[in-house]
């Protein structure tokens, strides 16, 4: 009977300090949340979406553009590329101030139209990662017609890259997109455990939300995507969420036969096979105001609130770091979450065994993800054909002749693969994207 008292009292005891320990947990992460809204106070405010309190079912494409004076703060050419904490503020420019500012000079009515139309990408770039993330971002601009604006959060050793890069593109396609460079930024608290969480720097999406307060809307991808339609077509899923939905993204699997989190995962994951977060639409303004349900306290929590109790609760359980967070916050809250099909997040594992993704076979490829390093090794040759394709592909050249006919000729040489053998369906809606571009830029030359 002592023995069953001891365990007993035990028990008790572990429950009281593992109880102790998150709602310290909870403290600290509120005390961080008042010191950045002590600094987020003391910086200019502008008109930003933080002002009103009402869930948006349809996206508000208005972001920097928005702030206190609009595009023309750009005029005093005060540049920043670094402001503690988590925001610029409304009268310092990005690092694009004159690409900003050329927007400014066009009349009201024109820049009004730009700022409305705008798709807003979002990038997180470390290492060696350059190359491929500029890479994505000329599939984005390649096949877009509406106007874009990137935001490129990077480490400091790879601004000048970025922006000399940028600037090097031609003007007419300069024309089309805005870009601002943020540099890698974490909370204090634990930031080297953030940082290292999984792959570098991969963890800083869970904080866009908070460090992007004046964007309502904003379309996440890894440096590892190509987009092979116009962003504007994902951009639009916006208009598909109902009152609950926050975000959007893919199934890790189609095939729960070879699915990861159904067969491996120690923690909560959303639906059968997960989630991958390569490719995650949200409206911010929705995380920002929800409160979440979670398994570390019997009160839901705010975004803010919730990130750091759920590390220090699951980081001995999880494998791919920051994914792995929001499959679980999404298996508590799974009305906020809007799945869209596979074809909008294609990666190896939709082919390596056979084809699997039934979207992507009806309707083509809309979004490739070279996840696993594929581009730049020869384990899928198909993969790393069409990222060679376009990452050669030289700015205002005829896309068919210099993009699309080498790529078809690559293809036909990996068909030793399984997904070699489904390549056709890499180049299925590209075709269409390019056919589109080709027909636009004919329609305006005969119209001059």
């Amino acid at each position: 009977m002592r023995c069953y008292l001891h365990a007993f009292l035990l028990c008790v005891a572990f429950a009281f300090f593992s109880l102790l320990y998150v709602f310290s947990q909870l403290a600290a992460t509120l005390e961080d949340r008042d010191e950045w809204r002590r600094v987020d106070d003391g910086a200019p405010r502008g008109s930003g979406h933080d002002t009103g309190r009402i869930l948006r079912k349809t996206p508000g494409l208005a972001g920097l553009g928005d702030r206190e004076g609009g595009l023309d703060r750009c005029k005093s050419l005060s540049v920043s590329y670094w402001k503690p904490y988590w925001r610029l503020p409304a009268d310092v420019c990005g690092v694009n101030c004159l690409l900003e500012s050329s927007l400014s000079e066009r009349s009201g009515s024109d820049a009004e139209q730009h700022k409305d139309e705008r798709s807003h990408l979002a990038v997180v770039a470390c290492g060696s990662r350059l190359e491929e993330t500029l890479t994505m971002l000329k599939s984005a601009l390649l096949f877009s017609r509406k106007p874009l604006h990137f935001y490129i959060f990077a480490e400091d050793e790879l601004h000048d890259g970025f922006r000399d890069a940028l600037d090097l593109w031609p003007r007419t396609f300069q024309a089309k997109f805005t870009f601002t460079i943020y540099p890698i930024t974490f909370p204090k608290e634990n930031a080297k455990e953030w940082k290292k969480l999984f792959k570098p720097c991969a963890s800083q999406r869970l904080f866009l939300p908070l460090i992007l307060k004046e964007v309502d809307s904003l379309l996440y991808v890894d440096t590892d995507i190509l987009f092979l339609q116009p962003v504007e077509n994902i951009w639009a899923l916006l208009s598909h969420f109902n009152a609950n939905h926050l975000a959007a993204m893919a199934p890790e699997h189609e095939e729960p036969r070879i699915g990861w989190y159904n067969r491996f995962a120690r923690h909560p994951y959303y639906g059968k096979t997960g989630i991958n977060s390569g490719v995650m639409l949200m409206n911010m303004t929705r995380i920002r105001e929800k409160f979440f349900k979670n398994d570390m306290t019997a009160f839901p929590l705010k975004w803010e609130e919730i990130l750091m109790p759920l590390l220090q609760k699951y980081k001995l359980n999880i494998t791919w770091g920051d994914q792995d967070l929001l499959n679980i916050i999404f298996y508590h809250n799974p009305e906020s979450l809007y799945v869209f099909p596979c074809q909008w997040n294609y990666r190896p594992d939709h082919c390596i065994y056979g084809s699997n993704c039934q979207q992507a076979e009806q309707e083509g490829v809309f979004i490739l993800h070279g996840n696993r390093g594929v581009y730049h090794n020869d384990k899928q040759p198909a993969f790393r054909a069409v990222y060679e394709a376009i990452k050669k592909h030289p700015f205002g050249e005829n896309m068919e002749t210099s993009l699309l006919q080498p790529l078809e000729a690559s293809l036909l040489t990996t068909t030793n693969s399984y997904c070699g053998r489904a390549s056709h369906l890499f180049t299925k809606r590209l075709k269409q994207s390019i056919s589109s571009v080709q027909r636009e830029k004919t329609m305006e030359r005969t119209s001059r």
